[in-house]
């Protein structure tokens, strides 16, 4: 699919009005587009003639903008959709029609997208390098505000990637890949298929950015025409004091970035001392408190058992709270880290869930939720005064079988941890 008119002399339905939804609309009423049909599952469901409307309108429209979390094949507009496949683009596609010359990176992976987006950012931004950060985290990418010479770095989820037909990164960035997001792909197959979209439009004055063999054969199978660059072991550990880059997955996403910044001719010394004044990202890992010898630790984005993996492997003497919604096929395998957990918490509403995957390997106790839980804590940890314990929030699923998202899920984690400190 080429570009074939102005973004101006074209016709939108916009599916989703969410933060990405609205932006699209700013946008499109900006360039003065004539005609935008909109629909939000949430405000209109009910409004069976404006859902005619916009059901007939799909048909007529030069492009449909779906929102990123939208899968086509579970809406009530199914059938019209799939069968207007070929229309649906989503705010990055509409982000390189407009932009087509500048010069952008696009990150993708399952884990470790935020972290390696903002460490970029803050070693451009330390070589006096206009940044602007967009996409997946942040502001939508339609709300930056670029000048002729920014660099803008964007994080792709795999849903924006499964629908995206204009993106044309100058570079792009895969981490990693494993199971994740079953439910809304369907295959491993079709999540990896998504992920690799990021490769699709790039030309050979492009770059793609891979460090796995398998990753690294099915780029060459697919005869891509970027530029690969293999992204080896890293040899930095020695020269990083900062502790939050430290861990083995953050060390992974420091790599990728020293070898961009290594493209754009960054001196090593700018770019290792960005690396330690770097701050991590809220939810990460996020050590926030200290009372008494015990350490808390926010690491709710940690939504599936391999994400959560890094933290059971970098603390120990854990008190670990698990649970939540489970990501489809994930299995938990605590051989490697059950020796680092005193005992766990599990929450949420799938209780019997967590219950079958770590009964056998650790001691557990059901707290149907985070208050719950911290006062079952605060009640053990009186029985270990005198080991270095670490609270940790890491629960390997998704958040919203009790709270909207991960952030919110975090920010109750820490104010319920000073609520009880207190009495601690």
């Amino acid at each position: 699919m080429e570009i074939s008119k102005p973004i101006k002399e074209n016709t939108y339905a916009i599916y989703g009005l969410g933060l990405s939804g609205k932006s699209v609309h700013k946008f499109l009423k900006k360039r003065k587009v004539k005609t935008i049909y909109t629909w939000d599952d949430k405000n209109n469901s009910q409004n069976k003639k404006k859902l005619n409307f916009f059901h007939n309108a799909l048909n007529r429209v030069d492009y449909i903008v779906v929102s990123p979390g939208i899968n086509i094949k579970a809406t009530r507009f199914k059938t019209i959709l799939y069968k207007n496949r070929k229309k649906i683009i989503t705010d990055l596609d509409l982000f390189y029609m407009q932009n087509l010359s500048v010069k952008s990176i696009v990150v993708t992976g399952t884990n470790g997208k935020s972290t390696t987006c903002q460490l970029m950012q803050h070693v451009l931004r330390s070589n006096k390098i206009d940044a602007q950060l967009g996409g997946n985290i942040g502001k939508p990418v339609l709300d930056l505000k670029i000048k002729k010479k920014s660099i803008v770095i964007i994080e792709a989820s795999s849903f924006q990637l499964f629908y995206t037909k204009f993106i044309k990164p100058t570079f792009a960035v895969i981490l990693n890949i494993s199971k994740d997001h079953l439910d809304w792909h369907g295959t491993i197959q079709n999540y990896k298929n998504s992920k690799f979209n990021i490769f699709s439009k790039q030309d050979n004055q492009d770059y793609a950015l891979l460090n796995n063999q398998e990753l690294i054969k099915l780029f060459r199978k697919k005869k891509f025409l970027s530029k690969l660059k293999k992204i080896q072991g890293n040899t930095l550990e020695k020269y990083i004091k900062n502790k939050y880059l430290l861990s083995k997955p953050n060390l992974e996403n420091v790599s990728f970035v020293y070898e961009l910044s290594n493209i754009f001719k960054i001196k090593k010394k700018i770019i290792l001392k960005a690396f330690n004044t770097f701050k991590g990202l809220p939810h990460r890992n996020e050590i926030f408190y200290h009372k008494r010898g015990a350490t808390f630790v926010n690491d709710s984005k940690a939504t599936s058992f391999e994400a959560a993996q890094h933290a059971l492997k970098n603390n120990k003497n854990i008190f670990w709270i698990v649970g939540g919604l489970p990501k489809l096929g994930d299995k938990f395998n605590l051989k490697s880290v059950r020796k680092n957990i005193i005992k766990s918490y599990i929450i949420g509403k799938h209780i019997n869930y967590f219950k079958k995957q770590i009964e056998k390997s650790i001691k557990y106790k059901i707290s149907f939720n985070l208050k719950e839980a911290l006062e079952d804590i605060f009640q053990d940890l009186q029985l270990y005064k005198k080991i270095k314990a670490t609270v940790l929030l890491s629960p390997a699923s998704a958040s919203y079988d009790q709270f909207n998202n991960f952030v919110e899920r975090g920010n109750q984690f820490k104010k319920l941890t000073l609520k009880y400190a207190k009495k601690f």
